[in-house]
């Protein structure tokens, strides 16, 4: 039976001395600074907990952490501002593998905890794109991916937490047990009496993906208060994951368009029919997992960087798009090459059997683009590969560039891109604000992301600092935009320390959504002592 109470406890005590703190420079350099590459990071020491005990003492002793996983952060969010920084690498346990979830330390990095499953033929979905990141740290952000399509974000797959909060007492929460009060509060039994969690009032965008502040919804689970909070209302040392009991059959499409129209209308085709499989179960249906794009510029960067000849693909002249679909085909699908081309052979005779690669292919000619899709089976690995490198390929070569003039030209030039979702029936118009947007200003850009999802990218290709400043004049104009047409100016990289992603936050939820964040913030760490600056600026330090 749920309630809107839960009680903490103590940490399991190892009998051992807090955890060493390291101050040496050389050491400390390889934490001042995360993926988004945010500048100034600095912090006076480093801690490797191995236990919840652990980071108790080391609450009890420090003024300010800033809780660390794998740093992959694309916001800031793992680059300390003069905090100490506290990372989970040494929480590595994998606690308990069920048939239907697992149970993990959260430095445990998804690589590995797919490997565990892959070996038991068990499988976790919302996977994103670095594989490298650290279960606490997806839970963290609320990490979402390609996949997120079919199966969700993080939050849908998240069964169970361990929380120490920042009085150092320490939450067992699982999905169900603890919903908010009908009037919207939690309350907390800790060790120095209770304490009372207001909910948030402010309404969140219904898209798929959102790693945008604090959940918030009438009745919610206590366990979604943290998924996406960023480190900053607690430090996650243990995650129970849902998993599938096998791993998907998978089928890579990489399909050249002629034109954004016939790109967004294949799209359109392969949604819908998957739509339609996941309603009637189908075993031969269409079933698509993501559908990633790539606009005419990212073929331009793939051509001068020679990536599509290192990958061995051809991108025809008069292409100005790029489609990568995954589709899972249904179990005891043969996976040889030798059988796909006997199905695309059959397709289009009246005599085909009637299979998902079958139906699959025929919707590709009735597409005009079957002649030129190329199809890569699991067993093909190598191929695999070359697809997958291919879309990387893409934010190497604008981080490339970004890199080369910050060293030529200007150091203060940075990474200027946003991660913004709509709903799918709102894709064409944001494709339009995002190119009206930067093309007005005189800016180069390049577009790409989950075109299944309606979550792209727009990243700038800088030249000068006037450049830079111009971008990111363009990102919060689509900000109001995105807000306009009901998506999420944020979708799966999270806010951290970047002003302009605190900005966009602020245009989602106005003053008093950041307000109402606050309260939540100053209940749970009432003296400021986690992750702080991220998701908003410390009270007094807003620019």
């Amino acid at each position: 039976m749920s309630t809107s109470r839960i009680k903490a406890r103590t940490a399991r005590d190892q009998g051992e001395p807090a955890p060493l703190l390291v101050t040496n420079a050389k050491v400390l350099a390889n934490f001042l600074e995360d993926a988004a590459h945010y500048p100034g990071g600095h912090a006076p020491s480093l801690a490797e907990p191995r236990s919840e005990s652990d980071i108790v003492k080391l609450l009890a002793k420090t003024k300010r952490i800033l809780p660390v996983g794998a740093q992959s952060s694309l916001t800031g969010g793992a680059t300390p501002m003069g905090e100490m920084v506290l990372s989970t690498a040494q929480l590595t346990s994998i606690v308990d593998v069920g048939p239907t979830a697992i149970r993990v330390g959260a430095g445990v990095p998804l690589s590995v905890l797919q490997k565990n499953l892959n070996q038991k033929g068990q499988y976790y979905p919302p996977v994103p794109t670095f594989t490298g990141a650290f279960a606490g740290g997806v839970v963290a952000t609320n990490a979402a991916g390609a996949a997120t399509y079919k199966y969700g974000s993080t939050r849908d797959w998240v069964c169970a937490l361990t929380v120490v909060l920042a009085s150092g007492d320490v939450l067992d929460i699982v999905r169900g047990e603890v919903l908010a009060h009908p009037s919207g509060y939690f309350e907390i039994e800790g060790s120095k009496g209770t304490i009372r969690i207001p909910v948030p009032t402010y309404e969140m965008p219904k898209v798929s993906k959102r790693s945008a502040g604090y959940f918030a919804l009438p009745c919610m689970d206590l366990i979604d208060l943290f998924i996406g909070s960023e480190g900053t209302l607690g430090i996650i040392t243990e995650v129970t994951f849902r998993l599938l009991p096998q791993v998907p059959i998978t089928c890579w499409a990489l399909v050249p368009a002629v034109n954004e129209e016939q790109a967004l209308g294949l799209t359109t085709k392969l949604r819908a029919a998957s739509q339609q499989t996941w309603h009637s179960r189908d075993p031969h249906g269409i079933n698509v997992t993501a559908i990633e794009y790539m606009d005419r510029r990212c073929l331009r960067l793939l051509s001068e960087d020679g990536s599509d000849r290192k990958n061995a693909i051809v991108l025809r002249t008069n292409a100005e798009a790029l489609l990568l679909a995954q589709i899972e085909l249904p179990v005891g699908t043969p996976i040889s090459t030798e059988y796909l081309y006997n199905e695309i052979g059959s397709a289009l005779s009246q005599n085909a059997p009637d299979t998902a690669l079958v139906r699959l292919c025929r919707l590709f000619h009735t597409s005009d683009v079957l002649d030129q899709v190329e199809l890569a089976l699991p067993d093909d690995h190598r191929r695999v590969a070359q697809f997958l490198g291919i879309r990387e390929a893409v934010p190497e070569a604008i981080n490339r560039r970004v890199g080369i003039v910050k060293r030529t030209t200007d150091m203060a030039i940075e990474k200027t891109a946003a991660d913004m979702i709509v709903p799918f029936s709102c894709l064409r118009e944001s494709l339009d604000i995002y190119r009206d947007g930067f093309e007005r200003r005189g800016l180069d850009y390049a577009l790409w992301g989950h075109i299944s999802d309606g979550n792209l990218h727009p990243n700038l290709i800088p030249q000068s600092t006037e450049d830079v400043q111009r971008g990111k004049e363009a990102i919060l104009e689509f900000g109001r935009e995105i807000v306009r047409l009901h998506g999420c100016p944020l979708a799966e990289h999270g806010v951290g320390r970047n002003p302009v992603k605190q900005a966009l936050l602020k245009q989602l939820y106005g003053e008093n959504g950041i307000e109402q964040m606050r309260k939540v913030k100053e209940a749970l760490d009432p003296n400021g002592k986690l992750a702080p600056g991220v998701l908003f600026p410390e009270c007094g330090n807003e620019t």
